[in-house]
This record gives C-alpha cells, structure tokens and sequence, in this order.
C-alpha cells in the first residue's frame, strides 16, 4: 500500500506562462553520460533518429544531449527544455526497487500512480483502461499533492497551466511503459478544456444548478478558482486542444498512437456561452506499444451492449472512430464517471480472459466491473480512499470472477444490420 499526505486545500489556478531558459554555461562539457534509451523519449525523438543525428551508437554526452535540444525535431514530451539535463542526471541516479504485490482476481492499491507503478510486475498488464481526471474543472475527493518531473508540485488535474497538466500526463505515460506487455493498449480517456475564468466545482451536479441559475455561492465562496490572464500565447476562452498535444507527445515518447477515438455522448452539459457550438464530445486515445497489438474487433459484434457491445440504433455495424455511448451517473460522490460499456469495450477488443487490465485513476471502479465481467483481472489505483472503498463495493458485487463464463460463448450476438448512425448528438 502506497499512501500520500493528507489532502489538502488547493489554490487558484492562474495560468502565467513561467519565464525559463536553459543555462547552457553550467552544463558545456560536463562529464555525465547517458543511454540512448533514457535520452530519446526525452527529447521526443525515436532512438534510431538520435543516433542518426549524433553520428553513432553509444551513449550521449551532456554536449550532445544539448545538441539535440538545438534539432529542430526537438519536441518537449513531460520536461521542459531547461530542465531536461537536469532530469537525465537525477534519474540516472535513481534505483527503485520494490515488492510486487501478488495479483489473483483484482487488486486495488491506494496512492499516486508515479509512485505505485513501481509496485506492479513488469510486464504484466495487457490493457490499460482509464477516464482522468479533467484540467481545471474539477475539485477532486482526497487531492493530494504530487511531485512533478517538471518541478511542479500539485494535484493532478489542478496544475497552474495547461502545458502542466499535458507534462503530468504524458510522464504517467512513459512511466505506465515497463509494466505493459509487448502487445499492450492503452485507451486513454480525457476531455478538452478551456481557457476561460470559472469557479472550480466538487462535480457536474454543482456545474448544472450553475448554468440552471441555481448558484447560491459568489466567486469568493467557491474552495478554488481558475483565472485566464497570463498565458503565453492562449486568449481567453480558447480552447486548449489537450487532447492532440497528449497524443503527439505520446508519440513522440515511443507509443503507437492508433486512433483518437470520439465519444459522443446523446446528452451532455449545457454551456451558458454564444459564441462557440457546445460539447458533446470525449475522446479516447487508443495508444500501442507495437504497430499490430493484440485486437479482436469482433468482440464489438459479440458482446453486449451494456459490456461495449455495439450500441444498436446508434453506431453502425462497422468499428468505427465514432462511439456513441451515454454518460454515468456521478454515484457515490464520483463527479466524472464513464460508462461501464466504453471500458468493456476497450478490455474486450484489446486482451483476452485472464489479462490483466490496469485503472491508473480507478475512481467508484466501473473499469473494473467491466473486467471482472469480462473475465479479465484488474488493478486499480487512486489516491482516495473513499474511491478504493467505493469502487471495491462494485467490483465484488460482481458475480464470481467471470472466468469460466467468459471462456464459453455465452454473449449475445449482436445482429449484422446495415443501419447507419442515428440518434441525436
């Protein structure tokens, strides 16, 4: 068990851009050295490309390593420019060791993922499903503060820019590689932002009674705020495109980016604006650590709906890019769930029974419902314990482990229909 401190009272969020640069007298002809393997996904390019910019093979100097900077295929993954000789130093010194905890049916681990990643078998997990948390919009149960690669020190999901928040994400990312097998998924889900002035609330219940003119709090009132000034090139009200930067950045770490995949979702939240269409829309970005991982895209046609079988009326027969599913409740005092059908679908087309299937944010653990129905074994792990309590109810009242039923054919087929998608969006 890996826990954190005690929550705590998060501050506003005030996007200023921080001024920084990298002090390249301190570092020239410095003695350290550093594999290819450890330098590439931090400067965001593959290792062949590094060794064909540096001209060999072997390990690259603190010169080179600046050299690279100056490519112009130099792209930021999760470490700033000005600190990534510094992070390449640290983690060269950095010998984790850890106890491997055993796993039969599932098995849910309370704390921060960069630091329970360490505890799960390397290897070992063939599909990792998870909905995270937002940027800026939402006051999380048990926030506790964590200790960035980039310096930052706060809660997931409450990071002072966007930039911060696509840094925290992307560095789960590299660190979610060693424990995956070689034809892993990842399906990542995670929704936009914008850069705009606005209370930060508990949940989407709170945001509805808001936009119902319901709201009885002031601006003062509100635990925290999220201002919009100070940002290096976003004006406010932009959106802040955090999908497509996780996404290109995910590739540049090495990942296989699949598909970006929309969730259009029938019913969403209303937005009290007029100038911009609303939202009706996630996206899940499904990421590979080879070109041809394990998929079986039949399981679309032969699982139920409610497991992430094809939603009949609305998606086509085709596997599409498109999925039309319907939100989650926010049970349990959970302000942002998905359904329990968009992780079955990811765990069905993407492992087989007996895989394990990983929820870095597991949240009241409808991933892990879906694995267990499945027939799949889980972990989970988030930083509330009100959320390991709420998500270990569900998943036990799974009946059995749905192994032996998943090893027969007992789903229902789900008929060829030429049907195109309908339904309002």
């Amino acid at each position: 068990m890996v826990t954190l401190k005690q929550a705590v009272q998060l501050p506003d969020i005030k996007p200023r851009t921080p001024l920084a640069s990298l002090d390249r007298a301190a570092w020239i002809g410095r003695p350290e050295r550093f594999s290819v393997e450890s330098v590439a996904p931090i400067v965001g390019m593959a290792p062949h490309f590094v060794r064909r910019a540096l001209g060999h093979g072997g390990d690259v100097t603190v010169d080179e390593v600046i050299a690279l900077m100056d490519q112009d295929a130099f792209g930021e993954t999760f470490v700033p420019r000005s600190q990534v000789l510094d992070y390449l130093v640290r983690e060269s010194e950095v010998n984790q060791t850890a106890e491997t905890p055993e796993l039969e049916d599932y098995l849910l681990i309370e704390g921060n993922v960069t630091e329970v990643l360490s505890l799960i078998e390397p290897g070992s997990v063939q599909c990792v499903v998870t909905s995270t948390p937002y940027w800026g919009l939402r006051m999380y149960k048990d926030s506790k503060i964590v200790g960035w690669a980039d310096g930052e020190e706060c809660a997931y999901g409450h990071e002072q820019t966007p930039e911060g928040f696509v840094r925290h994400t992307v560095q789960i990312l590299h660190q979610l590689r060693p424990v995956l097998t070689d034809e892993a998924s990842i399906w990542w889900n995670i929704m936009d932002s914008y850069n705009t002035r606005t209370q930060i609330r508990g949940n989407a219940a709170e945001a509805l009674r808001a936009m119902q003119g319901k709201e009885t709090k002031s601006w003062a009132d509100h635990d925290a705020r999220r201002y919009s000034a100070g940002h290096s090139y976003l004006k406010d009200g932009e959106q802040c495109l955090l999908p497509t930067q996780i996404a290109e950045r995910a590739s540049r770490l090495g990942y296989f980016v699949k598909s970006v995949i929309t969730w259009a979702k029938p019913s969403s939240m209303p937005e009290p604006q007029n100038s911009r269409v609303s939202r009706g829309l996630e996206y899940i970005i499904h990421m590979s650590t080879v070109r041809a991982p394990k998929f079986d895209k039949t399981a679309y046609r032969r699982m139920r709906p409610t497991l992430g079988g094809r939603n009949v009326g609305y998606e086509s027969d085709k596997l599409s890019d498109v999925w039309v599913m319907p939100t989650s409740s926010g049970k349990n005092g959970h302000g942002a769930q998905f359904p329990t059908a968009l992780p079955g679908r990811c765990i069905g087309l993407s492992t087989d029974v007996n895989d394990v299937v990983l929820d870095p944010f597991v949240g009241s653990g409808n991933s892990g419902v879906a694995a267990r129905a499945l027939g799949r074994r889980f972990i989970g792990i988030d930083v509330s314990p009100q959320y390991i309590t709420s998500a270990d109810e569900a998943i036990s009242a799974v009946k059995g482990s749905g192994f032996e039923a998943a090893g027969r054919d007992l789903s229902e087929v789900n008929p060829h229909q030429e049907l195109p998608m309908t339904g309002e969006l």
